[in-house]
């Protein structure tokens, strides 16, 4: 004897719905049966597993039939048994329509593997989402710049409406960075986190963070005056998470999207939020942790981001605070050492594309000259033994420099035709 469900179950948008609300985020046994058999077969063995209307088990010893090369013997067959009770009960009640049609109340659209604006990067996870539940706009979360226009208005169930304008092209235009960090962090921190974010979005990438108090809600604002953001929940997109962020989330709806792999109405909870910094990882082309405590949740998006192969920064701090340990633990670790936004574009461009050393050294060599940039010796002693504002004669230039007094005039008339000194009566003054 099998269970029914009040839907099609064999109808792909729905199977994968169902299946992001019957298992937790990054369940190994789900993924390998959605993997194996798709999500409609997956729900069929499920449901024939199952005996009663309340969802109460009846474990068949035999594990779905393309996994049981892969998992041998009775040990096997008890796991299988294990991971169906645990998804049987949410069994009872199961409406993946009724969250599609909250999720279209709400603007919002549903992306799936193969999608258009499915991330590729999920993809290379051990254990990739079933579904994306997106609001804002689906096509951030593709990292491109250029692509078919999405359908407008398209119903719950397919790939959401998205908008056609794009950010300017520029260093980073299609590419997306993660920038997380601390809840806790330090008004250092959250400078940096604004301003980099910021000039990274100007340059054209999208800024991913997980919407939190800190660093990321940093991130967010400071991407929001450049270009675009995406947050990544760790509940339902329905519930603007945490509350003191509402405003601010509501700003990320308005330009940019808010993401996650759990349907409308589902509570963060703490494993939601480990789980979900892989999504974070993998979305991105590069990972940067502004500010990190040694036990930051924001070193698991590190892990994650490292396990990936994707390029990792950190941003150092001061020696002595308690926020940056982490940051400094992964640059021992082998971290790039990343202090602006031009450090992190080169992150997630192609090799050459950028030169944060040249730029700098360049707006260096273009900055204000210095009192003694560009003279020989001598001249620079006398230059700097001069009153900054009050006129001196030659003698007493000539004892604070420790030089003769005709080693200065001869100086002094140099600098008087390089305009860096003038006569004032018989005394001699620095050029303003």
């Amino acid at each position: 004897m099998s269970l029914s469900l009040p839907f099609d179950h064999h109808d792909r948008v729905l199977a994968a719905a169902a299946w992001s609300r019957l298992a937790e985020p990054a369940d190994r046994a789900a993924s390998a049966l959605v993997g194996a058999l798709g999500p409609g077969p997956a729900l069929t063995w499920l449901l024939e597993e199952a005996h009663d209307a309340v969802g109460a088990l009846r474990a068949d010893p035999r594990p779905p039939r393309p996994l049981r090369a892969q998992a041998g013997g009775a040990g096997a067959s008890a796991a299988w048994a294990r991971a169906a009770a645990r998804w049987a009960p949410r069994l009872a009640g199961l409406e993946p329509r009724r969250d599609l049609d909250l999720l279209e109340r709400l603007g919002g659209s549903l992306v799936l593997p193969g999608d258009p604006w499915w991330p590729a990067g999920l993809d290379e996870l051990e254990q990739p989402p079933f579904c994306l539940w997106v609001r804002g706009d689906p096509a951030l979360l593709a990292r491109r710049d250029s692509g078919p226009p999405a359908p407008q208005g398209a119903a719950a169930g397919t790939a959401a409406p998205g908008r056609q304008d794009r950010v300017p092209a520029g260093p980073g235009s299609g590419l997306a960075l993660a920038l997380v960090g601390s809840r806790s962090s330090t008004r250092y921190g959250e400078q940096v986190a604004r301003g980099m974010a910021r000039d990274v979005a100007r340059a054209g990438a999208v800024v991913v963070s997980g919407g939190a108090f800190g660093i990321d809600a940093c991130a967010h604002a400071g991407a929001l005056r450049g270009g675009r953001t995406v947050s990544v929940c760790a509940g339902g997109v329905d519930r603007l998470y945490p509350a003191g962020n509402t405003r601010l989330l509501q700003e990320v709806l308005g330009s940019g999207a808010l993401v996650a792999e759990v349907p409308p109405g589902c509570q963060p909870a703490r494993h939601r939020f480990l789980s979900r910094n892989r999504l974070i990882a993998a979305m991105t082309d590069a990972t940067v942790v502004v500010e990190a405590a040694w036990r930051s949740g924001a070193l698991s998006t590190a892990r994650h981001a490292r396990d990936l192969g994707r390029p990792l920064g950190a941003v150092p701090g001061p020696v002595l605070s308690r926020e940056s340990v982490g940051c400094h633990r992964l640059l021992r670790e082998g971290a790039v050492c990343v202090t602006d936004a031009d450090d992190a574009l080169e992150l997630i461009t192609p090799v050459g594309t950028m030169d944060p050393d040249g730029a700098r050294s360049r707006a260096s060599d273009s900055g204000p000259a210095s009192l003694l940039d560009g003279l020989e010796p001598t001249a620079a002693a006398v230059l700097d033994a001069m009153p900054v504002r009050a006129a001196a004669e030659a003698s007493g230039i000539a004892r604070a420099a420790g030089l003769s007094e005709r080693e200065v005039r001869s100086a002094l008339g140099l600098l008087e035709l390089a305009g860096r000194v003038h006569r004032d009566g018989g005394r001699w003054r620095r050029s303003t």
